[in-house]
């Protein structure tokens, strides 16, 4: 799958989803202090699911009516940064399929899926 990592993502989770064979590009490497804005149509030029630690994109998808490919949103505050990047690996090849076209929580113990009207 291919996908644009938002710097709020720990770089262990852009780590591990490249080691599973995604295509994932990383804002934190590429334009590091880009708005919100600036992402979300990053990840629609390329095509890509925006992963997330910023809640702030649930305004843009909801709110505003912005179109994207998927939104994930990764919830996992208490946990190590590898034992995130091991969960948000997990949730992906669980329900990767699932959440193109969707805004996805990944938080612990739970994986919400809601697709876009």
């Amino acid at each position: 799958m291919n996908f644009l990592a938002d710097e709020s993502v720990d770089g262990p989770i852009v780590v591990a989803l490249r080691e599973d064979g995604h295509d994932v590009r990383y804002v934190a490497e590429m334009s590091s202090g880009i708005t919100d804005d600036e992402v979300l149509g990053t990840a629609n030029s390329s095509g890509a699911l925006l992963l997330t630690g910023d809640k702030d994109f649930g305004e843009l998808v909801f709110r505003l009516k912005r179109v994207t490919r998927g939104v994930i949103l990764v919830r996992l505050s208490g946990l190590s940064p590898l034992l995130k990047a091991r969960v948000v690996s997990l949730a992906i090849g669980e329900h990767g399929r699932e959440m193109v076209g969707a805004f996805t929580v990944i938080s612990t113990g739970m994986v919400r899926i809601r697709q876009q009207q």
